[in-house]
């Protein structure tokens, strides 16, 4: 039903504030960006952010430091955190800021070098859809016990309307043994499929493609093709609807950038961001190839409160083709074959989410509370709250008398409190697309997975934007009626990013890992990780 609404509102949309249509390529997930103008959001000083619907435009970010450097400039005592979050935003987004005064938008930039290896101590988890990862969020990258290589770049390119993002990497993963036979009958059993054989996994290297995309923007309508990532929540662990937890799917999607206001009465729901994408799905047997749409619809009618729907359908695929009756169908029905059996009826795997962040009356600049939620076969969470899978999270931007130290936290469940077991067979799985929400085996939701409940725990010191050390725990836990004799697992982290120059900067983390499933192994399991990744932004700009 979202998608009924997306004509009408780019239609009737109204700029808000009215900035120049200008091509502009989308901050990476993992960018620094993120976090440092989440922090400037949650000090008040950012107001007309959308947390919950990412990526943003350079063009976007530039516009929201436009309007932080607005606010502090109206206060007369300027909180030193704030301005070296301004600051170091204003450094970065200099070209963009430029553009928004009106000069031609015209660049090209190889963006990144980098480089990333990561060696595993001991059995890691790398099945998500089943068990757990000890990996999370990492755009899909293959992991083993071994060391595990990562080398690639990045580089944009803006011609007035036009923009153009690559992303490319060499990839390494040692190989593993195959799955035993208990294993693979648990497998086939939870998802309803054939057991599959028995097949070592062999060393991987390969070239892929991450972000990667080309696109065009016309009057803040920016149409893009290629493959591409999207975060749908307002979470820093991870949405339920969709994540960066998979490999950057080839969709054409078409997104409102910048914030517009709806006419006449509507207008008090205040600054409004809309997009849509159709992307195909890799991986899937049963059945191979099937497509994916989805619908997102963000509100912001108070600076303090945000909240937004989402809707996303798996359809088509081998068996069951691409017609416009069922492209239309898995659009705006509310109904189903409940047999899945007609391909012609089928509207398709429908989810629909509802997420919404607030900054709490009087500790506007110390407490953000938020939520994301999630349904299978409901038009909304709000209209089955128990059979909706919840992600409640707390973030508080600066601890009283240690302004440079952060905390959050947030839990997670898809083991739904509808008081029936269920499986594994309803959150990201479905009797058709028996291969669930996933694209080349990694869940596109939260990592928490199919009947599992989940506990994130971080803490940041800011020693600047760019030059940081976090602390943080993890917990999963998978319900037996899911997976038998279920299954935990729980690590603790430290990562630490330095900016060396303003060319380099060096990430290093280590984690280790605890984790209990008696049907991988009948004692404890543990791993340790450690990373080391370099990165230099050799400033090759053409203007």
């Amino acid at each position: 039903m979202l998608a009924a609404c997306a004509l009408p509102c780019f239609l009737l949309a109204q700029d808000y504030p009215r900035y120049p249509s200008a091509g502009s390529t989308y901050v990476p997930l993992d960018s620094w960006i993120y976090p440092a103008l989440d922090r400037l959001a949650a000090l008040g000083y950012v107001q007309t952010q959308f947390s919950g619907i990412r990526p943003w435009t350079r063009l976007e970010c530039a516009r929201l430091i436009d309007e932080a450097g607005e606010r502090l400039q109206e206060e007369d005592a300027q909180p030193t955190e704030a301005i070296r979050l301004y600051r170091a935003l204003e450094k970065e987004l200099a070209a963009q800021l430029e553009a928004l005064g009106g000069r031609p938008s015209r660049e090209l930039d190889l963006e990144s070098i980098y480089t990333r290896l990561t060696s595993i101590a001991g059995a890691p988890l790398t099945d998500g859809y089943h068990f757990g990862q000890t990996i999370v969020n990492d755009h899909g990258r293959p992991y083993s016990e071994g060391a595990n290589v990562v080398a690639g770049f990045s580089a944009r390119g803006v011609a007035g309307p036009f923009a153009l993002y690559v992303r490319g990497e060499y990839q390494h993963a040692p190989s593993s043994p195959a799955l035993s036979e208990r294993v693979r009958n648990v497998i086939a059993t939870a998802d309803l499929n054939p057991v599959l054989p028995a097949m070592s996994f062999s060393s991987i290297n390969q070239f892929r493609l991450l972000d990667t995309y080309v696109g065009v923007n016309l009057k803040n309508l920016q149409l893009t093709f290629g493959k591409q990532s999207l975060w749908w929540g307002p979470g820093r662990g991870g949405p339920l609807l969709f994540s960066n937890n998979a490999e950057p799917i080839y969709m054409l999607r078409l997104s409102r950038v910048m914030p517009f206001k709806l006419p006449g009465v509507f207008g008090w729901l205040g600054p409004v961001r809309t997009e849509f994408f159709l992307g195909r799905l890799s991986g899937h047997r049963f059945p191979a190839r099937p497509f994916i749409h989805g619908q997102k619809f963000t509100f912001k009618p108070t600076p303090n409160l945000e909240f937004g729907f989402s809707r996303t359908a798996v359809f088509a695929g081998a068996g069951r083709p691409f017609t416009p009756h069922t492209f239309v169908r898995s659009l705006v029905s509310v109904g189903s074959d409940p047999t899945g059996n007609l391909p012609g009826r089928d509207p398709g795997d429908r989810r629909g989410g509802f997420d919404f962040s607030y900054r709490v009356p009087g500790l506007r600049k110390w407490l953000v509370l938020y939520n994301d939620s999630l349904v299978d076969d409901d038009p909304s969470p709000l209209a089955a709250p128990r059979r909706a899978a919840m992600n409640p999270g707390i973030y508080i931007p600066q601890i009283p008398g240690l302004p440079k130290l952060d905390f959050r936290a947030e839990a997670a469940y898809t083991d739904v409190p509808s008081g029936r077991s269920i499986g594994g067979q309803f959150i990201y799985w479905n009797v058709v697309y028996r291969d669930g929400y996933t694209n080349k085996g990694n869940l596109l939701g939260h990592w928490v997975g199919r009947e599992g409940r989940g506990l994130q725990l971080w803490s940041t010191y800011w020693f600047s934007p760019q030059s940081t050390v976090q602390v943080g725990y993890r917990h999963a836990a998978v319900n037996h009626d899911f997976i038998p004799g279920g299954g935990t697992l729980n690590n603790i982290a430290a990562r630490v990013d330095l900016m060396v120059r303003r060319d380099l900067s060096i990430s290093s983390s280590i984690q280790y890992e605890r984790w209990s499933f008696p049907v991988l192994s009948p004692s404890y399991k543990s791993n340790a990780a450690a990373s080391l990744e370099l990165t230099f932004r050799p400033q090759l700009r053409s203007n």
